[in-house]
């Protein structure tokens, strides 16, 4: 085999310790251990650099690899960061030794894949948004908490309104915790706007106050509260880092948004969050027919705007966990593996892609065939993919998503199908004609 990186280094990376192997003729001792403290980690890059390394593969273990990445990329070596999965040794016994050894002879021959890692801009509002999704979590299995005490306590609200975190069912709440047990003014604190009378209301507030289950009642609704808090915190901050970006369009030339796309609940309260992505990336991503805001940020957040870092869109659909994962042999697909993706950003594609069901739009229309033929969650999958591609070429090439509408698409498949049974009736040496 051909060498492809001959300074290279491998490094297996640890909690307490990180292994480092290098090419015989580098060093008098190729392989070292150095400890996790930042000095140690220093002391790595300079005998790396000293040995006249300048590129290095690892693997992507937990949190642990994100200092010394940094670290090695400040001294100018250039990083392969790689995927456990494609540096299995062989079998036998396993030693961290080995290990660093098997990754700098995999790497030397150019054998690993460097992983997609976006610039400081985007890694800076990943964390950010991660750290608000992970509130949002935590607030909606409080709001669960108080479903659990409320029903224990025989109080049947959630049958009455849909959302205890509402404005009526803060209310309520709120008043219950400062003592009042009266169902009747209880029921006044509704929203006019609830569907469920004030009658309704007051009959599914008669129940047992027990002290205890009170007690658990008031400490998750202060949690819900302080998540609350911290929410709006983590949209200051995205708010302020979006201010430090460079502007792409003029956020006025926006349309305003169809009233089916307008995203409910969670949505940054503080600012306009549709018009700062589109200042940013120059394009409108809620265009796109099953995708609002929220999905939009998650997708930007998790793998930017520049596509340049992928080669085709059949790169960006491969890292969002979308593409097909075929068996090939003897040039014939003999089996399908379900691929496990834990990417957020395909993840959040595919709910995406589960929205189009009812939708009277070109995707729609695709959505609900392909559904009907290879079944839910494989045509969530399927279209996902399709909204993928749809993305990479709109922050590419700075296209605008235009839908032709479910009559196109029909009259398109329809077309299609003609052409096809005309072929077969060809080959039997048939004729179709058109019905009278």
């Amino acid at each position: 085999m051909q060498v492809v990186h001959p300074k290279a280094a491998g490094i297996d990376v640890g909690n307490e310790e990180h292994w480092v192997a290098v090419p015989p003729d580098a060093a008098a001792h190729p392989v070292q251990s150095f400890g996790c403290f930042t000095k140690d980690l220093k002391a790595m890059a300079e005998w790396l650099v000293g040995c006249g390394i300048e590129t290095v593969a690892m693997q992507s273990t937990g949190v642990y690899w994100m200092g010394l990445y940094d670290i090695l990329t400040e001294r100018g070596i250039r990083v392969f960061l790689v995927n456990a999965a494609d540096t299995k040794n062989l079998p036998g016994r396993k030693t961290d030794i080995q290990e660093c050894q098997w990754l700098l002879k995999l790497h030397t021959f150019g054998l690993l894949r460097n992983s997609f890692r976006p610039e400081k801009e985007i890694l800076e509002m990943r964390t950010y948004w991660r750290q608000r999704q992970q509130h949002i979590g935590d607030a909606s299995r409080s709001i669960q908490h108080m479903q659990k005490v409320l029903t224990q306590m025989n109080i049947q609200l959630a049958n009455a309104i849909s959302d205890l975190s509402g404005t009526t069912g803060q209310a309520i709440l709120k008043a219950i915790l400062e003592g009042e047990r009266d169902s009747r003014k209880l029921a006044r604190l509704r929203d006019p706007r609830i569907k469920a009378s004030e009658e309704v209301v007051a009959q599914s507030l008669e129940g047992n106050w027990r002290g205890d289950l009170l007690f658990v009642l008031k400490q998750e609704v202060e949690s819900y509260q302080a998540l609350q808090k911290k929410i709006a915190e983590c949209d200051e901050q995205l708010q302020k880092h979006y201010e430090t970006m460079e502007t792409q369009a003029d956020p006025q030339q926006l349309p305003a948004v169809r009233r089916e796309k307008r995203a409910r609940g969670n949505v940054p309260e503080g600012f306009d969050l549709r018009e700062q992505l589109y200042r940013v990336t120059g394009v409108d991503l809620t265009a796109i027919d099953g995708m609002n805001v929220l999905t939009a940020q998650t997708v930007i957040a998790e793998v930017g705007f520049d596509m340049s870092k992928f080669r085709t869109e059949g790169h960006l659909v491969s890292y969002l966990g979308l593409s097909p994962k075929n068996k090939v042999s003897g040039g014939k697909v003999v089996g399908k593996e379900r691929q496990k993706s834990t990417n957020r950003a395909g993840t959040l594609l595919k709910l995406a892609a589960g929205t189009l069901l009812h939708s009277d739009t070109y995707l729609g229309a695709q959505y609900r065939r392909l559904r009907s033929k290879l079944g839910a969650p494989k045509a969530r999958k399927a279209m996902a993919n399709r909204m993928a591609r749809i993305i990479y070429r709109m922050l590419k090439y700075g296209e605008k998503y235009v839908d032709k509408g479910q009559e196109f698409y029909e009259q398109k498949y329809r077309a299609i199908q003609i052409r096809a049974l005309t072929k077969k009736a060809s080959e039997l040496g048939l004729q179709l004609l058109p019905h009278a």
